[in-house]
């Protein structure tokens, strides 16, 4: 959903990747890869990604109800407030939640493939994703309304067995689902989206409890606007299937395996979709393309772009020393985000601090910058001393069935 009805791509590429089986003579169970021998890029570029959905996050759905940028009467803005709404919306929102879609997508693909010599590698899968879903359901329904993981979990049920498949059907099942998406932008069906007068209702209760009620209120609240919440999946649903399987698909090509070749091709993509997505995007926002597919596909190309300067510049020796911050945060990002959802609710809902709907863009910007920076450095600090975030670290011992090493190799609870 987030602006333009697109928050949802948000979250999971979180999905930590690098889990491996055991061979078919083996009689140690399947369990993860060690945390070493993860992908440092990718995981950049999930924690900076992170930092994208938390902008748009909590400027225009923590801070005011999700549904005000649906209506023409908004709260009044102040000249800077203007501009960095005009730069997250151009620049930011749509594009990291896609990111975290082709970056789920990846992760799925690479543990199909670390898994390929278990007898179990479908059945631990699945199960993964189930637990993926018990996990968004509880966030959905005690956290936050605008959860992500409960979509994540349904559209990788759906991708999974395309994974059995060659390479081309990756690449063409992808195409069909995004150009099914960019279809809906002209034919999607009459009485998905709720009318007018529903979401204005909805603003004005929003104004009141979430500002000023108490937590049952606010609970209450949050499970009503799901019935209002689910037709922005459903609207939303074909890209992320297709971007879950875009990403598989890079992943099978190998262009994300750090070679010269692959680094040749990640800048050329950088190039090309940065270029095409910005141009289409500037063009719809200043009228000289007026198709109603022209921004998201925009927002599609240039959070391709984005993805692939990321990695290519991560891969690099320099690129490292200037990103290498963001993988601690990203190796923690279903922990993170989680985090951002419990902290978020309690600054702005009335049973915490009350400042929904009282702050300014820039103002709830600079708070929630201000969380990232702190979870960058608890990031860095947690995984010196355990293996996985907590939540992460959850996820896996209930896909696996067995608690899993959490202490770093060499290190005490006391260090």
């Amino acid at each position: 959903m987030g602006p333009h009805k697109d928050r949802m791509d948000c979250f999971v590429a979180i999905a930590p990747r690098n889990d491996v089986g055991a061979s078919a003579d083996d009689p140690t169970p399947p369990a993860p890869i060690n945390p070493s021998e993860r992908i440092d890029a990718i995981d950049v570029l999930r924690g900076i990604a992170l930092f994208g959905v938390m902008a748009i996050n909590i400027t225009s759905e923590f801070r005011v109800s999700i549904f005000e940028q649906f209506l023409s009467h908004k709260h009044p803005a102040s000249p800077l407030d203007r501009v960095i709404e005009t730069i997250l919306t151009l620049a930011v929102d749509l594009k990291a939640f896609a990111l975290f879609s082709l970056l789920f997508g990846i992760g799925l693909a690479i543990q199909f493939e670390r898994l390929s010599a278990s007898p179990r590698r479908t059945v631990l899968l699945v199960r993964r994703l189930i637990v993926l879903l018990a996990f968004g359901l509880i966030h959905l329904c005690l956290i936050w309304n605008g959860d992500i993981l409960t979509e994540y979990a349904l559209a990788g049920l759906i991708v999974l067995p395309f994974l059995f498949g060659p390479r081309r059907l990756l690449a063409i099942s992808a195409a069909a689902f995004l150009l099914l998406y960019l279809a809906l932008q002209r034919w999607m069906p009459s009485g998905v989206f709720p009318d007018f007068v529903v979401l204005t209702q909805d603003v004005a209760d929003a104004n009141r409890i979430y500002a000023t009620g108490g937590f049952a209120d606010v609970q209450a609240f949050r499970l009503r606007e799901i019935l209002l919440i689910i037709p922005l999946h459903i609207y939303i649903f074909a890209r992320t299937v297709g971007l879950f399987l875009l990403g598989a698909f890079a992943w099978r090509t190998g262009l994300l395996r750090n070679t010269p070749a692959s680094q040749r091709v990640l800048l050329a993509t950088a190039v090309g979709g940065t270029g095409f997505g910005a141009a289409l995007i500037l063009g719809h926002a200043s009228g000289i393309f007026t198709g109603v597919a022209t921004n998201p596909l925009g927002t599609v190309l240039l959070a391709i772009g984005y993805g692939a300067a990321i990695v290519a510049i991560a891969n690099l020796a320099r690129g490292k020393a200037w990103l290498g911050w963001a993988a601690p945060l990203g190796r923690m990002a279903f922990t993170n985000y989680l985090a951002q959802s419990v902290i978020f609710g309690w600054i702005f809902y009335g049973y915490g601090l009350g400042l929904f709907g009282r702050l300014g863009t820039a103002s709830a910007l600079a708070i929630g910058i201000a969380v990232y920076v702190a979870q960058v450095l608890f990031s860095a600090w947690w995984l010196r001393r355990f293996r996985y975030g907590p939540i992460e670290w959850l996820w896996r011992t209930l896909m696996y069935g067995t608690a899993q090493p959490m202490l770093v190799a060499g290190k005490t609870l006391a260090a």
